[in-house]
């Protein structure tokens, strides 16, 4: 594509200005990198509040099981 040649045509249809801003504007945020959010910290006291495999598991039994240690 050559630096003459235009980004994108209308083949059909006279849009408005408002119709033409809302295209442009939908393509820039299309084409924009997404970005990235930094992960959120968790504290030392929260995290060793909850130990890796201390996810409750339904079942038959599963009450009983809840009060028993891990």
């Amino acid at each position: 594509m050559s630096a003459e040649e235009p980004l994108f045509r209308i083949v059909r249809g006279v849009p408005t200005a408002d119709e033409l801003a809302a295209l442009v504007g939908a393509i820039v945020v299309r084409t924009r990198p997404a970005a990235t959010t930094p992960p959120a910290a968790v504290s030392h006291w929260a995290r060793s509040a909850r130990p890796a495999g201390a996810a409750p598991a339904a079942g038959p039994g599963a009450w009983r099981a809840s009060g028993l240690p891990r």
